[in-house]
Formats: structure tokens, sequence, C-alpha cells
């Protein structure tokens, strides 16, 4: 990068790109060391709070400097895509996630960052950036926080106060010199504590932490065991794949609107299966409908497993 001689314009320019491109949210914060995050991270994995997801011990100090991502950067830009659905699963069926409805979002937003890059160095020059998209050691809530996109919830999501929290969060770090926005520094949780008492394996803890060895998400989705362990049976509240109940009781979410993004639209077939067609349902079926979902993390041999736990 040769030219930084206007932070305010390429800020400008940023967010415009982050609009053309489809992002229904882009902030801007100024790239530095999170010395405050090492210091909780540190302590969260000396109390094994991260199970068996070893990955999380790697590359600690990619995850608090970003510098150590892309050499010289600057500016983090956080970009905020939304994924509530307009459409739902019937109550009765095993349930998954919303977030894994449609076309997996990691392919989704990823070609949304490249464009976006493209467009960056198109307009600006050539600039040296990269974009993640839980593919990297990014502490991306944070970066969101500071980019005054919302706060961090007492369930650990970050929460939009137009819009709550059902939003995919991807990340651009750049050695442009932007004009960053003013943090988030208010917390709209206040005194509510309906996630504390709604999550079904009291993976929530006081004080924002979340012990992530008890979701129902690491259960269905991390954990690569055949079993399941026997003190978590009846707990998972018909979750098949991932977790929503700490963000369906959150009040800021009443304000969540469906998504606009074409491939993010729910398959119709995983609306409206039913437990018996799950059960039934075979390898190459699994892979034919969901090889191109999120649910094809957990593979078929996951998704039986869980559903076999789920109903005890």
């Amino acid at each position: 990068m040769t030219q930084k001689s206007n932070p305010r314009l390429y800020s400008s320019i940023i967010k415009s790109a982050a609009g053309r491109r489809g992002f229904d949210y882009c902030g801007i914060a100024k790239a530095e060391r999170l010395d405050d995050d090492a210091r909780r991270l540190e302590k969260w994995l000396t109390n094994g709070m991260h199970g068996k997801m070893q990955y999380m011990e790697n590359h600690f100090e990619l995850r608090i400097d970003p510098s150590k991502l892309v050499p010289g950067a600057q500016s983090v830009i956080t970009l905020m895509v939304n994924y509530y659905p307009e459409q739902r699963q019937c109550k009765d069926a095993p349930q998954i996630s919303k977030y894994a409805y449609g076309h997996d979002y990691h392919e989704v937003i990823r070609n949304m960052l490249n464009g976006m890059l493209e467009d960056l160095r198109s307009e600006i020059g050539e600039i040296n950036g990269r974009g993640f998209v839980d593919s990297a050691p990014v502490l991306e809530r944070t970066w969101a926080q500071r980019s005054g996109l919302g706060w961090i919830g007492k369930n650990g999501n970050l929460i939009n106060r137009g819009q709550g929290s059902f939003f995919f969060i991807a990340t651009l770090i750049t050695d442009v010199v932007t004009e960053p926005d003013t943090g988030f520094a208010l917390d709209y949780c206040g005194t509510c504590r309906r996630c504390l008492d709604a999550c079904p394996t009291e993976a929530i803890l006081p004080n924002k932490v979340v012990d992530g060895s008890k979701c129902i998400s690491y259960f269905t989705i991390e954990l690569k065991d055949m079993l399941l362990p026997d003190d978590m049976k009846g707990r998972f509240d018909n979750w098949m794949f991932g977790c929503d109940t700490c963000q369906d009781v959150c009040p800021w979410n009443r304000f969540s609107k469906p998504h606009q993004q074409h491939q993010l639209q729910a398959i119709p077939e995983l609306l409206n299966m039913r437990t018996g067609d799950w059960e039934a349902l075979t390898e190459d079926s699994f892979k034919h409908l969901f090889g191109k979902t999120a649910l094809k993390r957990t593979k078929w041999a996951g998704i039986q497993r869980n559903l076999q736990f789920v109903k005890g």
C-alpha cells in the first residue's frame, strides 16, 4: 500500500463496497493487539472450557494480534450478514440451528469478501489484505464491538441494537489507514438473564463466560466421539445440530428481520423433514441434499449419532 493520505475517503470507499457486495453492516477499527482478550482467552483455555477443540489452543498470538495475520495491518474491517430465516422448521422435528438452513455460509461469505477486496484494490490501489470467516484465529466479536456494531451479550454473541444477534461475522484485515468507527461502549443486557436461565446444559456462566465444553453446539458439531456423554442425555431439547436457545429467548431478537440472501434461503426438504425422515435418510441422500450446507461438517454419521442421542 503506497497511498495512505486520505483515511476518511478510504473508510467511505470500504463501506460503499461492503454494501454493494451484500453485507448488512460494516464497521472499522484500528488494528492493534488485544491484550485484554489475551488474558481472558488464556484463562478460558486453562479452565478447559474448549473441551476437545484442540485447535483453540493453536496460534494464540495470531488470535490477539492482527499484524501476525496481515503484515503491516492498519485496519480491521468487520462485516455482518443477517441469516434470520423467513421460514422455520416444524417444532416437533429434530432441530437444526438456523444458520445451517441454507448454503454453507463459509463459501457464500468468502466469495463476498473476495469480491469486496477486488473492489477496494480497484478503487484505492494495491493493498495488502485478507478476509476471514471462521477460517482463521480471529476474535471477530471483539472487533465487531470495537467497530461500533454492537455489544457482546451474556451468551457470548454479538448483539446489534437494531436487529439482534442472528448474524454471520466476517473480518477483513488490511494495511489501509482508515478513519475508525467509535467502539460500542454500552451494554444493553442489563440485569436480564434469560439466556443463562434457558440454556439446557447450563453452559452460559456469569460475567459473559460460555463453557464451550458444555454447549449443545459443541456436542452436536465439534465433538467427533461416536458416543456422547451420558450425563447430557435428555438435556438437548431436541437440538440435533447446533442450538439457538440462547438467541431465541434474547429480547433483542424481537427486532430480527428475515434476510435477503438468496444462497442462504432454507432448503425446503430441511424445513419439512420429521424424525422418521431423518432416520430413513441414507448417506447418499444426505450428501445429495445437504452436501452444500454446514450440515456436512458433522457428516451423515454424526447426524445419526445426534438423532439417536436426542431420541434417548
